[in-house]
């Protein structure tokens, strides 16, 4: 598993990193300051709607128990869900009443340094999207890349997730390879297509049927808040159906922008003619542990010999 796994990002790299002369390799902090999130929208946003069996105390997604009742949930605000669940007396898995829904921070809070205090508060990264958005004029001054150009980075994210559950499909720990795609707002969509047919051209490159993958444009009323145009790439799991295995969004300017009102710091790229401006970012992400899981369900192979049934995985090459 641990050979597949690396195997898997290994490729990755070679296909959208040292095989292109537009991309740039990052390792990000884990831990980052608290400001960070702030500037991001994180701290403000970053929640899940969570609700409690009223007996045991124990919690649950409300949109997960509302989806899993057949509800389908996108846009809903919470006040919505609780009328749902109320008239569908929708109970929680042991069949006991449920609390009215309330917002649950997802980002991991820790601290650093010998005293406690607002000060010294840190959270892991939820994303490894943000430790790319602080390291951009980094990039700028180190390498001085000629528009459009990406910076790529393979590491863990971490969730507090209100109920881990589906193997490697919610989980508290996750690894993530992702890309910031840094373009002129007028060459946004050009770029969005190249790099949607790029991604296609992973799901093959690792032994994906085309029949097993299809694209899903994420609705207006349930993009994310920095997101103007979203494809979710899901993949067809034996025993579950479509669920997401990589996402594409399109970030506007909002992350660099926010960075850096709070920070005061230009992140302007500028032009040899002088002219300046905050580049737009389009964002190919793709789960590790949700890839791993897709090659090892198409390469399940059983075939017959000699009147026996045999059971093999079937890799690429």
């Amino acid at each position: 598993g641990v050979a597949l796994n690396n195997n898997i990002k290994q490729e990755w790299w070679k296909m959208f990193v040292t095989s292109r002369e537009d991309m740039y390799g990052l390792d990000a902090s884990i831990l980052m300051n608290a400001k960070v999130w702030e500037a991001s929208g994180h701290t403000a946003t970053f929640f899940d709607p969570l609700v409690e069996d009223t007996k045991t105390g124990e919690r649950f997604r409300a949109d997960h128990l509302l989806k899993d009742g057949g509800v389908d949930v996108a846009g809903m605000t919470l006040a919505e869900m609780d009328t749902v669940i109320k008239e569908r007396e929708i109970k929680s898995p042991q069949g006991n009443p449920l609390s009215p829904a309330r917002q649950f921070n997802m980002m991991f809070e820790t601290s650093v340094g010998a005293i406690a205090g607002p000060d010294s508060t840190v959270y892991l990264r939820p994303e490894t999207a943000q430790g790319i958005f602080v390291n951009f004029k980094n990039i700028l001054d180190s390498m001085s890349p000629k528009i459009p150009f990406g910076i790529a980075q393979i590491g863990k994210a971490f969730r507090n997730e209100i109920a881990p559950r589906e193997w490697l499909f919610r989980v508290r720990e996750f690894e993530q390879m992702e890309i910031e795609y840094f373009v002129r707002e007028s060459e946004w969509s050009e770029q969005f297509e190249k790099l949607r047919l790029n991604m296609q051209k992973w799901h093959t490159h690792i032994g994906l049927s085309t029949e097993n993958v299809r694209e899903y444009e994420v609705p207006a009323n349930d993009l994310a808040h920095y997101s103007k145009r979203t494809i979710d790439f899901e993949y067809n799991f034996p025993g579950k159906g479509f669920d997401e295995l990589a996402g594409f969004a399109y970030r506007t300017d909002h992350d660099l922008k926010n960075h850096m009102e709070a920070s005061g710091v230009s992140l302007e790229y500028i032009e040899s003619d002088g002219n300046r401006f905050i580049p737009h970012v389009l964002e190919p992400s793709f789960g590790v542990g949700r890839a791993f899981t897709a090659i090892l369900c198409e390469a399940y192979t059983e075939d017959e010999m000699n009147g026996e049934v045999r059971t093999y995985l079937k890799l690429p090459a």
